[in-house]
């Protein structure tokens, strides 16, 4: 079976989702602040009149913080219970992938609870990113009180 992914940059390192949860990509816009969202929420967004979470996927995996730029893209996605937005430096492509080029995450990082698997690619590794698994139960719950009194 293939599987179809969009790829995006964070730092020089390549990430995937599924291209099913994947709405639409569009350039940077101002991410307004939520106060009391969890730590892993860097603000909300207005699309199209849908107030939209944006999440630090730079937090979550442990990279540097950097300032956002207007260069930078917001992925548009949905989990199973929401739509999200996470801020990319770039995305690159929709790589087209069969199950024999992919790594289950937890048979090299089985710590690694926001990675879904590897695929492994002639020029190199992608990372696949799990939405689902991205906030904890308690990170959804506080993120829903904050956008109830947004």
């Amino acid at each position: 079976m293939i599987h179809q992914y969009i790829v995006f940059i964070l730092d020089d390192q390549r990430y995937a989702l599924h291209l099913s949860a994947v709405d639409r990509v569009v350039r940077m816009v101002h991410v307004t602040p939520l106060s009391s969202a969890p730590e892993v929420v860097l603000g909300i967004v207005n699309l199209y009149g849908r107030i939209v979470p944006v999440m630090n996927i730079r937090q979550r995996f442990n990279l540097p913080k950097r300032e956002i730029s207007l260069s930078d893209r917001l992925i548009f996605a949905h989990t199973k219970r929401r739509p999200i937005a996470l801020v990319a430096d770039a995305v690159t492509e929709v790589v087209e992938c069969s199950a024999q080029n992919q790594i289950p995450a937890e048979s090299i990082l089985p710590e690694a609870e926001y990675l879904e698997g590897i695929i492994k690619l002639k020029d190199g590794l992608i990372l696949i990113h799990n939405l689902d698994k991205f906030l904890s139960l308690k990170e959804e719950d506080t993120l829903d009180v904050a956008l109830d009194t947004a």
